[in-house]
């Protein structure tokens, strides 16, 4: 192996640490570098010690509960929930009792967040519901992860008790999905404007996916200001069209995971990796998030009984690697950090 690492690396590493904001010729610069090289590992660390800073080594968590699961007619070639797919023959949303349930116990626990998913199809006033329900149960603050909006509906949000909602570009959005990039990048818009905090993960990353595209959702995610971002890789539920492209290793996200956090610099206030794993946590990751209920990865209709990993777990994996769960979250206390200028 060689022993050094090409300055130009080093330049770029020494600016990402400065939080001097890395440009788009940088980036990927570093999406050049290879796996199993020390100029690799040098990003990864410089990534750790700059989330360690900022974040106060504090490990985050935000529960996701699945709130239906159904033969979803948009079809997005990566979703197990989809029709075709085939794996889910009929509609089931999973009873109030049950989501309150959920939200209880990721409260017991020391759930950073709650993060409520629901596929295309589901009524907006029945998520509306939902959150107000839960807003009255739990002190949890509450993400919407739901459908393109626009400004009513996002106010409606806030009027329900959200503080913050998650929606990702999807890499191969319109070739993947049958939805448009910019009606993703307007909804965006949308919770900056009505003062929602905007979650985001550059996903679903798989093997055939260029190093620009990735690329640029890092950069979206840095330019429209994202409480979070990160990286989360493509799981291949059995069948699924994507499984011809394999999928991409931990370690290989743990280095997309550390390029994406250079790249956000000083704007997040966590940086996640999907699922759950040890590598990331040494690559500038914090965020983890526990599931329950529907999965967009999973053949199992509740992803606890499935592929979904505890909150228990999640928080040990962080206390192994020395990031500690019960600080308090830096995530919910920075709505003025959602004001990042867009040109």
């Amino acid at each position: 192996m060689n022993s050094k690492i090409d300055r130009r690396i080093t330049e770029i590493l020494n600016k990402a640490e400065d939080r001097v904001p890395v440009s788009r010729e940088e980036a990927m610069t570093l999406m050049g570098v290879q796996l199993h090289t020390r100029a690799c590992y040098a990003i990864m660390e410089t990534a750790n010690r700059l989330s360690r800073a900022q974040f106060g080594n504090k490990g985050e968590n935000h529960y996701h509960i699945g709130l239906n699961v159904e033969p979803c007619p948009m079809d997005c070639l990566f979703c197990s929930l989809t029709r075709k797919a085939g794996i889910f023959k009929e509609k089931i949303e999973f009873p109030l009792d049950q989501i309150v349930a959920w939200a209880k116990q990721a409260e017991q626990h020391g759930a950073d967040g709650l993060n409520l998913m629901t596929t295309g199809t589901y009524p907006f006033a029945r998520l509306l519901e939902v959150g107000r329900l839960l807003k009255t149960e739990t002190a949890v603050p509450l993400v919407a992860n739901t459908r393109d909006i626009n400004h009513r509906e996002g106010e409606a949000l806030l009027e329900a008790g959200f503080v913050g909602a998650y929606h990702a570009v999807r890499l191969g959005e319109g070739r993947d999905t049958p939805f448009d990039r910019e009606k993703r990048i307007r909804t965006i818009q949308v919770f900056r404007d009505v003062g929602l905090l905007w979650m985001n993960c550059v996903e679903p990353v798989g093997p055939e996916h260029a190093a620009d595209e990735i690329v640029d959702l890092m950069l979206l995610a840095r330019d429209f200001g994202a409480a979070y971002s990160g990286v989360m890789r493509r799981i291949n539920f059995p069948g699924s069209p994507m499984e011809r492209f394999g999928m991409i290793s931990e370690l290989e996200m743990a280095r997309l995971v550390a390029i994406s956090r250079l790249v956000m610099g000083d704007v997040p206030k966590a940086h996640c990796t999907h699922e759950p794993h040890t590598a990331s946590l040494m690559a500038g990751a914090n965020l983890f998030f526990p599931e329950v209920g529907s999965s967009p990865r999973d053949g199992r209709a509740d992803t606890e009984k499935g592929r979904g990993t505890g909150i228990e777990r999640c928080q040990r994996m962080q206390r192994e690697m020395e990031w500690d769960p019960s600080l308090p979250s830096n995530c919910f206390e920075m709505k003025a950090a959602n004001a990042a200028v867009v040109t």
